[in-house]
């Protein structure tokens, strides 16, 4: 055998051996990228642990504020869906924050649902959020939701005035009225430590009105108005005609109450008002991971939103409508930014209970 053509087999033989190589690299690459990819359909938090598969669990912990008759409906049929232990803690946003706040050391929820849009951007700039898009996340309303979804708003409400209908026969056009005389001690409002909801109004109009706004307080102080409970104690004292009217007063409430056949309706004054997006958001620190994505996902299905509707709630979504209540495209909205009203919340709040208590 001649040297070239032993040359050329060993030629011929590097170079087959070499294309095997390639092929069985490729098909490795191949085998990769679809494990990769099965593990991020299956939930794996791909951003910070890598490809590290979570743990299937059967347990979700939901910490929400209320309405508490809405957090138990979306959690019983979430649970007749997925077959999941869920555990409800039903509170107010003020009694939510200071339990995750006890709990920093040792965090129970996977899932907060508060009444306060601020209070959510706070935690999410405390590092203390996981981001996730559930399904339907280009379907929320323009700004309820963080752009890489720290979290989102999936129902909303609305702060007015709810009065007694049976007590109240000319209609307040604005919040200054309640200033007049023939209020005198006649007016109720939440108080923003206790509410959520009262304290992004507070909040949302200080940003607004400045030291416009504080002198109404002032002027509304003067004039009786008393700053006491949560929107529940409020509403009870309109109800039962111990007070004619509740500033800042949840909507939802007040058409659930006037639902029931209660002396209540509903007004929004003119000059506008605060919308109360209620963010809902998953844990960093969330033992049941998937279960918490899979719960975000329903809380923008079909099936959630029109319980939300059902609840009096404005939907988070901007293609439902809300049926029974004013809906979100109705409401005069005070201009306000919420990045500034949750960096503010704390020294808004502190001048205000100084003043009223």
């Amino acid at each position: 055998m001649t040297h070239n053509s032993i040359s050329s087999r060993v030629l011929y033989l590097f170079m087959v051996f070499a294309l095997i190589f390639f092929l069985g690299a490729c098909g490795s690459t191949h085998n990769s990228k679809k494990n990769s990819t099965s593990q991020e359909l299956d939930g794996t938090n791909t951003q910070d642990q890598g490809n590290v598969t979570l743990p299937d669990t059967n347990r979700l912990v939901v910490y929400s504020a209320g309405p508490k008759e809405l957090a138990e409906n979306l959690i019983e049929h979430f649970k007749d869906q997925t077959g999941l232990d869920v555990e409800l803690f039903q509170s107010t946003t003020g009694k939510i924050l200071s339990r995750l706040e006890a709990e920093k050391n040792n965090p129970q929820a996977d899932i907060v649902i508060l009444a306060s849009l601020p209070a959510g951007i706070d935690l999410t700039r405390q590092g203390r959020t996981y981001p996730y898009k559930p399904i339907h996340f280009e379907y929320v309303h323009d700004g309820w939701a963080d752009p890489d979804g720290n979290y989102v708003a999936t129902s909303g409400s609305a702060l007015g005035v709810t009065y007694n209908t049976q007590s109240v026969h000319t209609l307040p056009q604005d919040w200054k009225d309640f200033t007049q005389k023939e209020w005198k001690d006649q007016v109720l409002m939440p108080d923003p430590t206790l509410s959520g909801s009262a304290m992004d109004f507070l909040v949302g109009y200080i940003y607004k009105f400045g030291d416009e706004g504080w002198k109404l307080f002032e002027e509304l102080k003067t004039n009786g108005l008393k700053v006491e409970g949560a929107n529940t104690e409020s509403l009870d004292a309109v109800k039962a005609g111990q007070k004619k009217a509740v500033l800042a007063g949840v909507d939802y409430m007040a058409y659930a109450a006037k639902a029931k056949g209660e002396p209540i309706d509903m007004i929004y004054p003119k000059s506008g008002t605060v919308i109360n997006q209620r963010p809902a958001m998953i844990m960093k620190d969330s033992k049941n991971l998937k279960n918490a994505m899979a719960f975000m996902d329903f809380l923008l299905s079909d099936e959630a939103q029109k319980l939300v509707s059902e609840a009096y709630l404005i939907p988070g979504r901007k293609d439902i409508h809300a049926e029974g209540r004013t809906n979100l495209d109705e409401i005069v909205q005070l201009p306000f930014d919420y990045d500034w009203m949750s960096t503010h919340q704390e020294e808004v709040i502190s001048r205000f209970d100084q003043l009223f208590h």
